[in-house]
């Protein structure tokens, strides 16, 4: 994003970027609906799902496009906005639109084939961690509002656009981790995955209160902006993780119980296929 003291057209430049960016992404997954459903008549594609991805990316242009965008670098309050629908509103409802499924649905089955290879691989397992997610979203949180980091950002567009990405994509990666809906191999039980959630959700009170108090916080905005920005993380922080709780019970299924008991010999073929 352009920072403080550039020209107009030079931020309009910025502005239309990001706007015909999101602009080709929400194309794309209509397309990409619009081919599941002509492949499969029957199975179609939920509406639901192409719901929550255009608004996602509507959630992305209201955070990168004015007039939230150019208020962002001269309000610490703004950039706190900014933060809650990039790093996590954003990534809520694009992750739960199941942008991988429908890739596998609609590319050729070699396309498809190694798609599942490379989320199958080692290093897809390590990043698709609650643990990663937590990581690299939460706790950079910390090293964003505790270190001269945050004023480092501030000092041209390609930081703040480093900056974004790493909402965007830390965001989505926990999502994804918790609650998503795409094949995820290495994705632990729901308890982790709650463990992990009620870590977010402590971590997050904790950076928000120590911000407001002004305890190692190396922002620098006037007191009265700072206080604002952190009641804005602390009350919308707790609104997006109550959505990606609900969006993990919504997704929970429990495994079926198995009697110890039960003669093997006897197992239908209905029971030896059924899902775990």
């Amino acid at each position: 994003m352009p920072a403080h003291g550039q020209g107009g057209g030079s931020s309009l430049l910025e502005w239309l970027l990001p706007a015909l960016v999101l602009l080709g992404a929400a194309v794309s997954y209509l397309l990409l609906a619009q081919r599941a459903r002509r492949r499969n008549p029957v199975r179609g594609w939920s509406r639901w799902r192409t719901t929550s991805f255009l608004t996602g990316a509507a959630l992305l242009g209201a955070a990168l496009l004015p007039p939230v965008a150019p208020f962002a670098h001269e309000d610490f309050r703004a950039h706190m906005v900014q933060h809650m629908l990039m790093g996590m509103y954003a990534p809520l409802a694009l992750v739960l639109a199941a942008p991988v499924t429908l890739l596998l649905r609609t590319l050729p089955a070699a396309r498809g084939r190694q798609l599942t290879a490379v989320l199958h691989s080692p290093p897809a397992r390590v990043i698709a961690h609650p643990s990663v997610g937590l990581a690299l979203s939460t706790g950079g949180l910390a090293v964003l509002y505790f270190t001269p980091l945050y004023g480092a950002t501030t000092s041209g567009p390609a930081a703040h656009c480093l900056l974004h990405a790493h909402f965007v994509l830390s965001g989505c990666l926990f999502v994804h981790a918790v609650a998503g809906p795409d094949p995820a191999p290495s994705r632990p039980g729901v308890r982790a995955r709650l463990v992990h959630l009620g870590v977010a959700i402590a971590a997050h009170a904790v950076i928000s209160q120590m911000m407001y108090g002004g305890f190692w916080v190396d922002i620098h905005a006037p007191i009265p902006q700072v206080q604002a920005g952190a009641e804005i993380m602390y009350y919308g922080g707790d609104a997006a993780e109550l959505l990606l709780a609900a969006a993990l019970i919504a997704t929970w299924r429990p495994e079926p119980r198995r009697s110890p008991t039960r003669d093997p010999a006897t197992t239908t073929d209905r029971e030896l296929t059924a899902p775990a």
